[in-house]
């Protein structure tokens, strides 16, 4: 919005030079970074308070980790402060016209929404389990779905009428389409190496990328702090990769595919960045807030959109490690009890709790030490994400 209001003001005012800074993305970027922060750190305390009036306070489960029971009647939903701050300041800063940014905001808000009436389950119905997991799967599949059918034809098209044109073509040429190369499936570490996907291909992979990243920070969050700060620094580290990707001096020298528009989701990564550093100020422990479904799925189906865009799919994977991991030791827990239960009539387990954050608190580990260490893990992990852009 300022960027069209900037460019109106200088063809009125040609003396107003200091106007062209919002034409360059890398100043735009620091000042979303900033205003989410701001917006944060000042509504912060109001949200709280609201919160708290309203009686949004998380319920614990019972039979979890012991110390956790302290926490109970904390306000919850918190994500709010962060999708807050994110949607104005990716709105002030970022150009109206670019597709890419507008499909990540409405995948963000759209499973914020699903987030949020899970929530808003769990406090009015004091049921800790929230939404029904298949009515969850179902708005989270429906939304991924739809944007990875939209980022197929994305990739090659910069507007949407041409978007929507060339999936007409590709419904009456009897779904044969073929996408260009800059949609295949990059191997990070590699120079020449990919994997040609095609239309189906694309669509099941970003659906399962977003979807998939969605839940996966969802059970990361878990304790004071986990989860935002790894969002924080994924996020920042895909949009190095978006700057990148979008300018085609870059792109061409670094060999990753040139595609238009990529960009300004460095306007988007920077307001998340700002807004989860915001959030961190009254989550850090001991919380004051906690993030919610509503902040947690939304920023992973973010994270997911973003890769999906840039064709970082494997290096959003390997950057967001401790994501998979914990994801992963949901799936082995759940997968070896049932297993074990009818096997030998008794369900074992594998972890001493599961996801993976608590499994290290019974053996433990304080709860600070968790999450500094995990965050350890994500610096370095990201480190070796953004290491393939030369390593090849």
């Amino acid at each position: 919005m300022l960027l069209s209001l900037a460019q109106w003001l200088q063809g009125l005012y040609p003396d107003l030079g200091f106007l062209r800074l919002l034409n360059y993305i890398t100043f735009r970027a620091v000042m979303a970074a900033m205003t989410a922060l701001l917006i944060g750190l000042a509504f912060g305390p109001w949200v709280i308070r609201s919160l708290t009036a309203m009686k949004i306070g998380q319920p614990v489960r019972s039979y979890g980790v012991q110390a956790h029971l302290a926490k109970s009647g904390t306000p919850t939903m918190g994500g709010v402060l962060v999708l807050i701050g994110i949607g104005v300041s990716t709105l002030l800063w970022f150009d109206w016209s670019n597709r890419f940014v507008w499909v990540v905001m409405l995948v963000t808000m759209g499973f914020g929404a699903i987030g949020w009436v899970d929530d808003w389950r769990k406090v009015v119905d004091k049921n800790p389990e929230g939404m029904a997991s298949r009515e969850k799967f179902f708005w989270q599949s429906l939304i991924g779905l739809v944007a990875a059918l939209y980022l197929a034809f994305s990739v090659s098209e910069t507007s949407f009428l041409g978007v929507v044109q060339l999936f007409i073509r590709w419904v009456s040429s009897g779904f044969s389409t073929e996408l260009p190369p800059k949609a295949d499936l990059l191997i990070p570490f590699f120079k020449t190496i990919s994997m040609p996907l095609g239309v189906w291909g694309f669509v099941a992979l970003a659906y399962f990328v977003i979807v998939g990243t969605s839940n996966a920070v969802n059970f990361t969050d878990g304790l004071d702090g986990l989860a935002i700060m790894p969002v924080v620094m994924v996020g920042s580290a895909l949009g190095l990769f978006a700057y990148l990707t979008g300018s085609s001096v870059f792109a061409k020298y670094l060999l990753l595919p040139y595609i238009p528009g990529a960009g300004e989701l460095l306007i988007f990564c920077a307001a998340l960045a700002g807004a989860g550093l915001a959030f961190l100020w009254f989550n850090a422990h001991p919380a004051q807030v906690f993030m919610g479904d509503v902040g947690a799925l939304a920023l992973g189906g973010g994270l997911g959109t973003l890769a999906v865009i840039t064709r970082q799919e494997i290096v959003l994977g390997i950057m967001g490690g401790i994501f998979v991991a914990e994801v992963l030791s949901v799936m082995i827990q759940v997968s070896w009890f049932k297993f074990t239960k009818k096997r030998f009539g008794e369900g074992r387990r594998i972890f001493r709790m599961a996801p993976l954050h608590h499994h290290f608190e019974k053996g433990g580990w304080k709860e600070t030490q968790v999450v500094v260490r995990f965050w350890i893990i994500t610096m370095l992990l990201c480190l070796v994400g953004l290491a393939s852009l030369k390593l090849r």
